[in-house]
Parts: structure tokens; C-alpha cells; sequence
């Protein structure tokens, strides 16, 4: 065992001492095919933003949005480049590019590697640094070595050895998903939901949570970001939209309880980001990111683009579809874009 303590209000172990899929070990064959018997219509929706979007460097400063480049051959880009220059026989006309991107700008998938915290898991009375079920930071989460070059490759060399995110591309995002429409009830309020004003939503819609299910939560925050054109103003990003109230321990508790294998938003974090909290005493800044992805192995899918999904399914007085969201299969990276598909 990695771990002597387990946190509080934490499942690690409950898949097996080295488990790194989490809640998504519910998303089994039967899940799958529930999700498959929700297909009714056979219309699908784009469940993702342009990775472009939503522009700037408003919601997270670390975080800047893609480069795209032509790829280049003896000093000249490949691109609209004629392979006569090869062969005076070559027809070809060939485009390549390349693109610099941070995995977790836009449309994402968060993986257990994202997130860890300082916790007393060897019982020994002194916090480590670990990830859920007890990898440990330096080990299995290893930084890079620092360069010497100021570009963007001074920190190469990052690797989740454990709890990456190909771990979630190899199992595979696909099964029902359930949608909850919080703008409904909100509008563009921005309001921290806590866990009775989400019950009596999941009673007013009809909406059931079944163990497994792939939860997605419609706030507007998606509508807001392509209104903005990718010129977003901060007074508005960080003003407006539901989300999750992480410091409700109810809430929390609904979130264990409810059997969800995933937790999928609109918006960014998923939960609203607490400002103002008291650090008197030791706790995590993002108390839901804390709970998912760290005790309870819980991926987050942030900023998916979900507003027509949820005014098609509010239409015909469904919840329930096919979701196909799969990461990127790229081994060692702790967040990823996703191109996902609801199909109704």
C-alpha cells in the first residue's frame, strides 16, 4: 500500500490498490449500452468549443490559446507548397501544420494528475504531496528539469507517470450521459448551487442519476463565451453563471452518494471558484476539484459546449443521450481537449 491514511470522504482503494480510473471503472458494457438505447433520433451535437475560444487570457493566466504553424522542409514552409519542387512529375499540392497549445484552454478533461494535496497519507503526522490513491508527487507526478532557454520549452519534460490522462483516453469516454439544466433556473445569475437547490431541480425536471451516468451541467457559461468573439471581458467572465458550491458538504456528499462516474460543465471549473475564504486553517482552494479528483477519482470535464444539447433536450422533455468524449491517448499529460459528441 502507498498509504497508510486515507482522506476523509475519499473511495481510494475501493477499485484496487493501484487503480488510476476511478469512478469511470462504473462506465461498464451495460453503461455503454444504456447509453446506446438513448439514441432515439440519431442527431448528433458538437459538444466542444473551438479550441480558440474563449480567447485571451482572462479565465486563467497560465493558460494561452493555440498557435497554429506550418510545418517546414529546407528552410521553407509546407504549406500550399507544390511537390513539383521534388519531382517535376509530383501533381501534389500539400498543407501541413503543427500547433502549440495548453491542453486545458478550452473544451477539457482534467485527469487525477491535475489536482493533488498536501495530506498526511503515511500517517506519520507530516503531509505529503499526493494525487489520489496515494501516488505520490516526484515519483509518479514528476516535474520537469529546468532549462535554460526562456521559450516555452523551459519546463519540458513533465511526465504523470501514474493517474495521466491516457488513462482516461484508454478506457474509453462513452455511455449515457445525464444532462442537468441549472440555466433554466438561474438564468445567467451567478449563483453557487448547493445540494437542496439541485435536488429539488433533479424533482422539478424528472431528472434521475443512476450509478455510472455521465453527469453534464448546463449554466450558459458556454453561450457567454462565444458572445464574447474571443475578446472576453473579465467584469463578465467572472460575474455571471451558476456552478457547483464546493463548500457545501451536502453537495459533496450528493456527488459521492449519486454514483456519477464523471462530473462534466459549461462552465470553467465546474464549480464556482470561492473568493474571500478564510485560510486560517488548512483546506483546498477548489474544495470540488479537491473532492473528485483527488479522493474520489472523479474525472471533471470543463467548458463543453453543451447549450444546444440542452435546448433540444428541454424541448422534448428528455435528460438522458449518448455521450462520446474521449482525451487525447497522449501518455504523461494531465489535462485534455476534447472533441466530444452527444447523440440523441
Amino acid at each position: 500500500m502507498r498509504w497508510k491514511n486515507r482522506p476523509p470522504n475519499s473511495n481510494w482503494g475501493e477499485f484496487g490498490p493501484d487503480d488510476q480510473r476511478g469512478r469511470m471503472n462504473l462506465v461498464t458494457r451495460e453503461k455503454v449500452l444504456q447509453g446506446i438505447a438513448e439514441v432515439k433520433e440519431g442527431i448528433t451535437f458538437c459538444c466542444s468549443l473551438p479550441p480558440d475560444y474563449p480567447g485571451g487570457q482572462v479565465l486563467n493566466p497560465r493558460r494561452g490559446p493555440p498557435r497554429l504553424a506550418a510545418t517546414s522542409r529546407d528552410g521553407k514552409q509546407f504549406f500550399c507548397r507544390p511537390l513539383v519542387e521534388f519531382n517535376e512529375n509530383m501533381t501534389d499540392v500539400i498543407c501541413d501544420d503543427q500547433v502549440l497549445m495548453s491542453l486545458q484552454y478550452s473544451t477539457q478533461w482534467d485527469s487525477f494528475a491535475h489536482v493533488g494535496s498536501r495530506f498526511d497519507a503515511d500517517g506519520d503526522g507530516k503531509p505529503e504531496l499526493v494525487f489520489y490513491n496515494g501516488f505520490r508527487a516526484g515519483e509518479d507526478v514528476v516535474p520537469a528539469s529546468q532549462k535554460s532557454t526562456e521559450g516555452w520549452d523551459r519546463f519540458e519534460g513533465t511526465n504523470a507517470k501514474a493517474l495521466g490522462i491516457q488513462g482516461l483516453a484508454e478506457h474509453g469516454v462513452q455511455g449515457r450521459g445525464v444532462l442537468i439544466d441549472l440555466h433554466h433556473h438561474f438564468q445567467r445569475k451567478r449563483h453557487p448551487v448547493r445540494a437542496d437547490e439541485l435536488l429539488e431541480i433533479l424533482k422539478k425536471d424528472n431528472v434521475q442519476v443512476q450509478k455510472g451516468d455521465m453527469v453534464c451541467l448546463y449554466t450558459g457559461f458556454g453561450d457567454v463565451i462565444m458572445e464574447q468573439k474571443k475578446n472576453p471581458d473579465p467584469k463578465v467572465m467572472h460575474g455571471v453563471c451558476s456552478g457547483l458550491d464546493g463548500r457545501d458538504p451536502k453537495l459533496l456528499e450528493w456527488v459521492s452518494d449519486s454514483g456519477l462516474a464523471c462530473l462534466i460543465g459549461d462552465n470553467y471549473a465546474v464549480e464556482l471558484i470561492p473568493t474571500g475564504m478564510d485560510f486560517s486553517t488548512p483546506h483546498a482552494a477548489m474544495p470540488l476539484h479537491e473532492h473528485c479528483l483527488f479522493k474520489n477519482g472523479i474525472h471533471l470535464g470543463e467548458m463543453f459546449w453543451l447549450s444546444e444539447l440542452a435546448r433540444w433536450l428541454r424541448e422534448h422533455k428528455r435528460s438522458r443521450f449518448l455521450l462520446t468524449a474521449p482525451p487525447l491517448r497522449l501518455p504523461g499529460a494531465v489535462g485534455s481537449p476534447s472533441t466530444a459528441i452527444a447523440t440523441v
